[in-house]
């Protein structure tokens, strides 16, 4: 087994290469010593390896004397929504979210679903496996037993009660489901409403993706979101929205097929809970920043900045009480939500805000898009992690030579920096002189450095200094993965 398969906040690698099939039974006996589970909720994703690796992992428990609660086949926030409605010790999903087919892995709570990461307890299991200090086989003193649940039409009420679904207006949409399970939920929640669903991608779960552009069930992969701009354009919907395949991210498109970065859907939901809770704090991740804070110190809530990643964020929820977060990545959080992400919420909310301010999507995110350009997350790739970390430390040297006084953000995650007012480009230019920021930093779950450039109401500027930076890690090694929003057949109109 790889020890690296055990990462920030999750267990992932390739099946067959990184992990053997009974690896996973030696890391569930590894849980259950650590933590003394007395009952876990156990589910799957879609993916053809899952229901294998399920039975070694329910094996594992039910040895080590715990008893399993079979949620059956799951998406992620099904997972969070069972440990707390069952008030099971914990819970665990076979999953590798948006990655290939070859992926596979397992995302791991504890009681009330509180996120099991690197720093609590995850590397404990490595540990346990590496020492070989526990007896992992054989049985225990007991035998756990397996129950199984369908809890499929409480989880479905449990959404609901985030807005009032017969109240939608009538509008056409498109999803964008990934093979995952999310196409289903959407349509128990929307049967009772006036919203049509004119077109379906990918909505019938297949673990292979084998339809999905690339094999990558990812909404943010440029080749996936030109169908689902494709699928708004040619039914004239008023929206789209798409999940990856364990469906507890989720992503917007407006009525003109053009992709909304999260970054804004944060900042129009944070405004939305604000407005409707009057005060509070909201947490966002580093990678773009302005459109959030402005609305959220506009709205008079209480800004926080935090480390990306679904357990980082969970855990500073819990000890903020912090209302709403939300990710780059689309992934959304919510206090009523005990806490945790979960992909059809923010779809409902969206919907629901749409509604109340007779507005279309376009027009409740164009002020942000105008405001503050982002130049949306641009993948880097390395040929080993040291040419990729001697690159971020490269670039930490050379910032002075980009802007004029850079002020370098208290870490965060990443590497985080804002330039004063770049007066000669912008003057050049016919331009307002504006403010420019960036952050980079090493993904949590791939071998990539991810890039994100903003400004403050500048287009052009936010194209240069990304091409700058871009050229910089080229020079270094790089190889960029993520094409530019503006290159030419990318562009969305």
């Amino acid at each position: 087994m790889n020890r690296d398969i055990f990462q920030a906040y999750d267990i992932r690698g390739i099946f067959g290469v990184d992990f053997q099939p009974e690896d996973f039974y030696q890391i569930a006996r590894a849980y259950a010593a650590r933590f003394q589970p007395k009952t876990v909720a156990l589910g799957h994703d879609v993916r053809e390896s899952s229901f294998q690796l399920y039975q070694q992992v329910a094996e594992g428990l039910l040895d080590a004397g715990v008893d399993v609660l079979n949620l059956g086949r799951i998406s992620t926030d099904m997972l969070y929504f069972a440990v707390v409605h069952y008030q099971t010790d914990g819970g665990i999903i076979i999953s590798a979210s948006h990655n290939p087919a070859a992926y596979n892995g397992m995302k791991l709570v504890r009681q009330h679903a509180a996120p099991l990461s690197a720093n609590t307890g995850l590397l404990d299991l490595r540990d346990i496996l590496e020492r070989k200090t526990l007896s992992l086989n054989g049985n225990t003193h007991r035998s756990g037993t397996l129950e199984s649940v369908s809890f499929l039409d409480v989880y479905l009420e449990h959404l609901r009660s985030f807005v009032n679904a017969e109240e939608l207006s009538n509008r056409r949409i498109v999803i964008n489901a990934n093979n995952g399970l999310a196409g289903q939920v959407a349509n128990r929640l929307l049967a009772e409403t006036p919203i049509e669903i004119c077109e379906r991608l990918f909505t019938q779960p297949d673990g292979t993706f084998s339809q999905i552009p690339a094999g990558r069930p990812d909404p943010l992969r440029p080749e996936n979101r030109k169908l689902t701009t494709a699928a708004v354009k040619r039914k004239g919907a008023d929206l789209a929205v798409a999940w990856d395949a364990d469906a507890d991210r989720c992503f917007f498109f407006d009525e003109n097929g053009m992709f909304v970065e999260g970054c804004y859907i944060t900042a129009l939901l944070a405004e939305k809970c604000l407005r409707e809770q009057e005060k509070g704090a909201v947490i966002f991740d580093p990678r773009a920043v302005w459109a959030v804070e402005n609305a959220v110190v506009t709205a008079n809530g209480t800004p926080i900045l935090n480390r990306c990643g679904h357990s980082f964020i969970k855990t500073r929820m819990q000890k903020t009480g912090a209302l709403f977060a939300g990710e780059a990545s689309g992934h959304y959080y919510f206090k009523d939500n005990f806490h945790t992400d979960n992909g059809m919420i923010p779809f409902l909310l969206v919907l629901e805000y749409l509604n109340e301010s007779g507005k279309s999507l376009a027009e409740a995110v164009d002020p942000f898009r105008a405001a503050y350009p982002v130049s949306g997350e641009i993948n880097f790739s390395f040929e080993t992690r040291s040419q990729m970390r001697d690159a971020m430390d490269v670039v930490q040297k050379t910032i002075d030579a980009w802007g004029n006084r850079p002020c370098l953000e208290t870490p965060v995650d990443g590497l985080s920096v804002r330039f004063l007012p770049d007066f000669h480009s912008c003057v050049h230019k016919g331009l307002k002189p504006t403010r420019w920021r960036f952050n980079l930093r090493e993904s949590n779950t791939e071998p990539l450095l991810r890039l994100n450039v903003e400004t403050i109401g500048c287009e052009a500027l936010l194209i240069e200094q990304t091409m700058r930076i871009t050229e910089k890690l080229q020079s270094l090694g790089a190889r960029r993965e993520t094409q530019f929003r503006w290159e030419e057949g990318l562009r969305e109109k």
